[in-house]
């Protein structure tokens, strides 16, 4: 049991920490992991509990509600050990309910006082009795779907507003699955035959990307720890966002501009299309998330990358008008497609956000526009489904600069798989399209 309770210990610290501090779940994760030596069989458990509490905190929030005689006044950490329990006798079948609760009253005792462990003992007992309460009992579709599925309530409308209720609804579903991790495969040094017998060896479990020619799929292992990975074989990245590379559709020697580039997976996409030659140049506003993008271009063996900390906003001052043959801007958003991955971030955005991320994504656009050589593709990314961030803003654009128009040409460059999803010059993915992350990808000519 010892092993056990340090497992759900270490849970609870992530989650009150993640709460406290806005801290981001992935780090934290990673961080508990390497300071308090956490068993490898247990780190399976322990991610489950953290984003299993995290992806379904308001789920497990209206299941405590009718136990709890006075909610407000329970200590933070006491609601997350509450939750973090719930979740075991909910969703974790291999845990028995007299184990949570056991593990849950011993942290209380640890943590608290008595007082706070016959609390946590008398609610989890009557949800073990009683069982949770319905969720049939919320009469309004959407309330329910923001319940069950465990996202606000905003966000569900909005999107029931811009995809229709089935649509959303499967989105929400597929958000609270874990992510599959996949990989692209660095074709300047190898190909996927021989990168797969080395993957295979090594005891990956992998299969090729049915979307994605150079992509492919992890079902077994954590593949930054591969050989292959070390010997710059491979770069972790989602299909979605390998996409992107493909809609720019570079030429050998072309300039290309790469502006809002941290951490890399898209410059190093640009630059291994390039096949080593012309140059990409990539720019971020952050000086650390810079040298990230030049580890991972030496890792992989990309002589043509140059990196820049510089606010792409002013990019206009660095670099003469028209000196670029294509331009991306992977502009900063909502992060709406990624949620899988970070589910902490859908409790904490508002839609001022969206609105404030708006403003920033025009003046990006407006600031490496002028950059671009006549007859050149820009091609604005976005890793979200929200269209006031998407076409929205593409729409805005074309309005404000008759010198661009959409590139129709879009679809020709796209991988087969992809190609029915494009609508004119731009494409939305939602997660549940081909199990990916949500992404937007717009492409712009130069007249």
């Amino acid at each position: 049991m010892g092993q056990q309770n340090n497992v759900r210990e270490g849970a609870l610290r992530i989650l009150d920490q993640i709460e406290k501090n806005q801290a981001y779940s992935n780090l934290l994760l990673n961080s508990e992991i390497n300071k308090n030596q956490i068993d490898r069989k247990d780190i399976g458990l322990l991610t489950e509990l953290v984003y299993g509490t995290l992806q379904r905190r308001m789920t497990l929030d209206y299941y405590m509600e009718p136990f709890l005689k006075k909610a407000h006044k329970l200590e933070p950490w006491v609601k997350q050990l509450l939750r973090l329990t719930i979740y075991q006798m909910v969703y974790l079948d291999k845990i028995p309910d007299r184990a949570a609760i056991f593990e849950a009253v011993e942290i209380a005792k640890k943590r608290g006082h008595k007082g706070i462990a016959s609390m946590v003992n008398g609610v989890l007992r009557s949800i073990q009795r009683q069982g949770v309460p319905s969720l049939e009992a919320i009469s309004d579709p959407a309330h329910r779907l923001s319940i069950r599925t465990s996202h606000p309530l905003w966000l569900v409308e909005r999107w029931i507003d811009q995809l229709g209720y089935d649509r959303a609804k499967e989105m929400c579903e597929l958000n609270l699955t874990a992510p599959l991790q996949t990989a692209r495969i660095n074709t300047t040094k190898t190909d996927w035959k021989a990168c797969f017998k080395m993957l295979e060896e090594e005891g990956y479990q992998v299969e090729r990307s049915s979307v994605i020619p150079e992509a492919i799929r992890c079902f077994k292992g954590n593949l930054a720890n591969s050989t292959a990975f070390k010997k710059g074989l491979l770069t972790i990245q989602d299909e979605s966002s390998m996409i992107v590379a493909y809609a720019l559709g570079v030429k050998q020697d072309e300039m290309v501009l790469d502006a809002c580039a941290a951490p890399g997976g898209k410059t190093t996409h640009i630059a291994e299309k390039l096949e080593q030659t012309g140059q990409v140049i990539s720019l971020d506003l952050h000086e650390h998330k810079v040298k990230l993008i030049a580890q991972n271009a030496k890792r992989l063996g990309l002589e043509n990358i140059e990196t820049k900390a510089l606010d792409s906003r002013k990019a206009g001052e660095h670099f003469p008008e028209e000196c670029f043959d294509r331009i991306l801007l992977d502009a900063p958003c909502s992060g709406f497609g990624v949620m899988r991955r970070k589910p902490d971030m859908k409790y904490r955005k508002n839609e001022q956000d969206v609105q404030h991320l708006q403003r920033i994504q025009l003046e990006l656009l407006n600031s490496v526009a002028p950059l671009l050589k006549k007859g050149g593709i820009l091609v604005y990314s976005t890793c979200t489904v929200d269209e006031a961030e998407n076409a929205s803003v593409i729409k805005t654009f074309l309005n404000e600069n008759k010198n661009f128009i959409g590139d129709h040409t879009l679809a020709e460059r796209l991988p087969d798989a992809i190609t029915a999803l494009c609508d004119e010059f731009s494409l939305q993915i939602l997660p549940q399209d081909f199990g990916s992350d949500g992404f937007y990808i717009a492409a712009l000519k130069k007249t």
